[in-house]
């Protein structure tokens, strides 16, 4: 495997076409994944799923994102204009922002011109992860707050906490990934792995991220942000047409982001096991592979486990996610002074 390209440059030009593509290819993966979890929970229920709209129910997604956008935006009279508006924006900005930090490839050389196959490349990757995690965290709260109803102001409390909660397990689960990799940088993680992906040394760490990930972007079965027969809809009650549907794309951007991360960390990113090295061009389907099964997974914890009580969630994340997450780092960090 070639070692990481060090001290090259992009041309300003070149950012701006990976930023444009980057954003496309967002764009293009979210009705992917719509239609694949409809058409997955309809066969884990026996039932048919989107059948109607294109061939075999493909164009769902957009009928859906259509819908969606023509229909009149309104808001509660109670509500407060301006951060009504932005609250939905927030939540996708950051996870567009997140989602630019996955790595799909090394550097590569593309007409000449030294290209990273990622949208940048700090050296405090998992720091400017959580970074704009804690600013997604605004936009569920001013998207509760900004309605003017008490319910959704509930919804968004208990969304918050349970953001917060799971947060803290989910940076401690990276702590052994990077006391291992001796490295921030999401590019650098991935070239420590061509010995052997983390998820064999770090797989305590790998289950307490994916966990907490599920939390994190409020799926199934701690979906309670959104728990409709408790309070309303949540934070999202007052919100339709294309407001709603910003928050619906961010989510499932986010499960993607999670997906991406969790590919890049513990799954080897770019790199294929037993010392294959394929030409650059194929790297990037390889991290779309990876990602695809970590998405498939998050669908099929959908169908399978029921939504859990608020006091469970609570308790999990802080009486064994916490408590394991902690242990994990501190025997990582023994291990690796030893045997250093």
């Amino acid at each position: 495997m070639a070692p990481a390209v060090v001290g090259y440059y992009e041309p300003w030009w070149m950012q701006v076409i990976k930023a444009i593509v980057i954003f496309a290819v967002a764009l293009q993966l979210v009705p992917l994944v719509l239609i694949g979890e409809r058409k997955l929970l309809g066969r884990f229920q026996s039932r048919y799923g989107p059948n109607r709209v294109g061939p075999f129910g493909l164009l769902q997604p957009m009928a859906d994102i259509v819908k969606l956008l023509t229909k009149e935006q309104f808001r509660p009279a109670t509500s407060v204009g301006m951060l009504f508006a932005i609250a939905p924006v927030i939540s996708i900005l950051t996870a567009a922002a997140a989602f630019a930090l996955i790595p799909f490839g090394d550097v590569q050389d593309i007409f000449g011109t030294k290209v990273g196959l990622y949208g940048v490349d700090v050296s405090i990757g998992p720091l400017y992860l959580f970074a704009f995690g804690a600013v997604a965290f605004y936009g569920i709260m001013l998207g509760g707050w900004s309605s003017g109803s008490k319910y959704s102001f509930l919804g968004a409390m208990r969304g918050a906490a349970q953001l917060i909660s799971y947060e803290v397990s989910q940076g401690l689960a990276l702590l052994g990934v990077i006391f291992t990799a001796q490295t921030l940088s999401l590019t650098g993680i991935v070239h420590a792995q061509e010995g052997m992906w983390y998820l064999i040394p770090q797989f305590a760490g790998f289950v307490i991220f994916l966990i907490a990930g599920f939390a994190e972007t409020n799926r199934a079965p701690f979906d309670l942000t959104e728990a409709d027969a408790e309070l309303v809809g949540g934070y999202n009650t007052e919100f339709g047409g294309g407001r709603f549907a910003s928050y619906y794309f961010a989510e499932y951007l986010n499960v993607l982001v999670v997906s991406g991360i969790v590919t890049t960390v513990f799954l080897g990113g770019w790199l294929l096991p037993f010392g294959i090295d394929p030409p650059g061009w194929v790297d990037p389907f390889v991290v779309l592979f990876k990602m695809s099964i970590i998405t498939f997974l998050f669908m099929w914890v959908r169908a399978t486990l029921p939504r859990l009580r608020y006091d469970q969630l609570m308790s999990l994340g802080w009486k064994v996610l916490l408590p394991l997450a902690t242990l994990n780092a501190l025997v990582t960090a023994v291990v690796v002074v030893v045997s250093h």
